[in-house]
């Protein structure tokens, strides 16, 4: 399964591990979980919150059980991160490879090169889906910097 929720990515994998730490070890409701993070790691609201446990679910941070959301006790390992990210958030894959066909590219030359991937039902699901996915695709380039995958350079974004 891949997960397409993708959060703005922090500064530091060390940010991310406050969000996680916010997360129990002992599984809580929903709703719970989301007041934790919004109040331990400072996201602003529920909304935001949710996004956060969904994609600590693809890295495989949090897992989800039948009471509720628990934090998962394997370490923070950012070359595990990475893979997870790879595997399990929609569309990581193609943008990579977008950035290795164009070379050195901005987030909009890379959208431009990664749209196709954009299922035709997300396209209907928004009412201005290239502005949703041109935002994601901004959020997955930072991430995959963030975890080792691209770096950001004067020209633009290149392929680690």
């Amino acid at each position: 399964m891949q997960f397409k929720v993708v959060p703005p990515a922090p500064d530091s994998i060390e940010a991310l591990e406050t969000v996680r730490r916010a997360v129990p070890l002992v599984p809580r409701s929903e709703t719970d979980c989301c007041a934790r993070v919004m109040d331990r790691a400072g996201v602003p609201a529920r909304d935001e919150a949710k996004e956060w446990l969904t994609f600590m679910r693809a890295l495989g941070l949090v897992a989800e059980a039948e009471r509720g959301y628990h934090r998962t006790r394997d370490p923070v390992d950012p070359d595990r991160l990475a893979a997870a990210f790879r595997e399990r958030v929609y569309g990581v894959d193609a943008l990579l490879d977008a950035l290795d066909a164009v070379g050195p590219c901005s987030a909009d030359a890379a959208f431009e090169r990664f749209a196709d991937a954009v299922p035709s039902w997300e396209r209907r699901r928004h009412a201005d889906p290239e502005r949703v996915w041109r935002e994601r695709v901004r959020r997955l380039l930072d991430w995959a910097v963030l975890l080792g995958l691209a770096e950001r350079g004067p020209d633009g974004y290149v392929r680690r």
